[in-house]
């Protein structure tokens, strides 16, 4: 009698948001370093498991290519797609340039990030956690993730970009509908899009010491569409990644013993305990994509030409293969692929931002409610089902009230 063929594995569904890390390790049993994967409407695809399978994709983008349009799956793609916000086609954007091209435009968007005063960031990071916190600290209650960490980062950033504070809320507004995908996504979108415009034509005519106007006087050629795609983009990637850090992050400091530290009045773990959710719970599992240009083999797989390949974060992050003491404290050590890895990782100007953001907000949470507890139970904490982006729905906390803070701090 002989064993059925494991079957492919669809690529969403409960699981992701309840237990991924077994789920890979059980697709990592059945099929190796590379498991064949379905997407919405049967979509076949291919998700990397393996720690040196995606070291290996991500350093060769002659063979895996991350030009969308090599896809030999297009032609039964419909119009409605659900993950075409995810892997799309013909965009202006960074995301999906390729060659020298690329390239100039990733040393566009360093340039403009590097030229980032690190005090005045941390200090636009402070001034909106508090601002946040303000508004909840006197009633000893309320859920982190919602009220805070998913508010703060595209303020941030904003800000840094050149939009107004008073600009700042909206936007905010826009993006997290955009991201939810329910009946206010489009309108998040169009809102997103006409306001990044106007801030290009506002810059064009004024330019000040912003990211906006440093792109716009790049001499690369890039047209009006090219930089304003890669600022939606570098707004996108920057939010909602950095919301779940943060969240993650917080989830783990109040549930972890190990951490319990920092929680009654130390900073010291604070940093270790990102480190260790880059590791175990990165925000951002899952990326599409990369397109192979020739027929290959990968992980023991025959990979066709022009078939779709996932890049798995998480399940690299975790291969036994080189996690050999996977309950060990990561301390500082920086090798996970949690922003990806070659040259189409996320620009490390991009990844310092997001820290800074993230650990201010950390630090400032805990110095204004150092007695933040969990609410209720923390097995009944539940993520979002997604099988891309990992974040908490929720974070209720409790903690004394206070009085807030003002313009005094």
């Amino acid at each position: 009698m002989t064993t059925p063929e494991p079957q492919p594995v669809y690529l969403g569904g409960p699981r992701f948001q309840t237990d991924p890390a077994e789920l890979y390790r059980e697709m990592r049993r059945d099929h190796g370093a590379v498991a064949p994967v379905v997407l919405d409407g049967d979509v076949p695809a291919w998700l990397v498991l393996g720690y040196r399978e995606l070291h290996q994709v991500t350093s060769d983008p002659q063979l895996f290519s991350r030009d969308s349009d090599l896809w030999n799956q297009w032609d039964r793609i419909p119009a409605d797609w659900p993950l075409l916000p995810m892997i799309g086609r013909k965009q202006p954007s960074i995301l999906y340039t390729v060659g020298e091209r690329h390239r100039e435009r990733a040393a566009v968007i360093s340039a403009a990030l590097e030229a980032v005063d690190p005090f005045e960031l941390k200090g636009h990071a402070e001034r909106f956690a508090d601002e946040l916190i303000d508004q909840l600290c006197g009633r000893g209650e309320c859920d982190i993730v919602g009220e805070y960490a998913m508010l703060l980062p595209l303020r941030v950033l904003a800000r840094i970009y050149g939009f107004s504070d008073a600009q700042g809320p909206g936007l905010v507004t826009a993006m997290n509908d955009m991201i939810n995908g329910r009946e206010g996504a489009l309108d998040g979108q169009r809102h997103l899009g006409e306001s990044m415009y106007g801030l290009l034509a506002a810059k064009a005519a004024r330019p000040g010491h912003d990211v906006a106007s440093r792109m716009l006087a790049n001499t690369a050629g890039f047209t009006l569409d090219e930089v304003a795609q890669d600022l939606m983009v570098m707004m996108a990637a920057g939010h909602q990644p950095t919301a779940d850090w943060i969240g993650n992050s917080l989830r783990l400091m109040l549930t972890d013993d190990r951490f319990a530290a920092s929680l009654a009045g130390g900073r010291h773990s604070v940093g270790e305990a990102m480190n260790e959710v880059l590791w175990e719970d990165t925000p951002t599992q899952n990326v599409a994509g990369r397109w192979t240009t020739r027929d290959t083999k990968l992980g023991g797989q025959r990979i066709g030409s022009g078939d779709l390949v996932l890049l798995g974060l998480a399940a690299a992050n975790g291969d036994p293969n080189v996690r050999t003491d996977a309950g060990a404290l990561t301390g500082g050590n920086n090798a996970f692929f949690s922003f990806g890895h070659g040259e189409h990782r996320c620009p490390f100007t991009a990844q310092e931002v997001a820290e800074v953001i993230a650990r201010t907000g950390i630090e400032v949470l805990l110095d204004r409610l150092p007695d933040v507890d969990l609410a209720g139970p923390a097995e009944e904490l539940t993520r979002r089902p997604s099988p891309w982006l990992r974040g908490l729905t929720a974070l209720p906390v409790t903690f004394t009230p206070t009085p807030a803070l003002g313009a005094a701090r």
